[in-house]
């Protein structure tokens, strides 16, 4: 293995941390609305809160397992250029379980978003 291997995994894992940025931006705004409209003891915000919580905490493990993954490519990326074969490989075979990790929590975090689109659809439709 060589040094490009893992910087291959560079542009990846910046371009998934936006992601998540961006995920964390859309939610803090939907919960800044949810605070400011009229009724925020409405019982709509208030099935949607135990899943903005869950959700909350989930960006934040992504991001930081996100970050985690960044830097032990970073460093496997060190080792192989001051030829440290096998920590290495190493740093770089935990560098894709954790990113994997990162996917998996990204995974659980749209299914519990998409759970509350759900709750918000079914609410329209009591409402008619």
């Amino acid at each position: 293995m060589d040094l490009t291997t893992p910087a291959l995994l560079f542009p990846a894992i910046s371009l998934l941390l936006l992601a998540y940025t961006n995920r964390f931006l859309t939610l803090a705004q939907v919960i800044r609305q949810l605070h400011a409209s009229a009724d925020p003891g409405a019982a709509l915000v208030q099935r949607q809160i135990p899943g903005l919580k869950r959700r909350i905490i989930l960006i934040q493990y992504m991001q930081g397992f996100g970050v985690l993954s960044f830097l032990l490519c970073a460093l496997s990326m060190f080792a192989l250029f001051v030829h440290g074969e096998t920590p290495g490989k190493f740093l770089f075979g935990c560098s894709i379980l954790v990113l994997a990790l990162s996917l998996i929590l990204s995974l659980v975090e749209v299914l519990i978003s998409t759970n509350a689109l759900a709750v918000v659809v079914e609410d329209l439709e009591q409402s008619k």
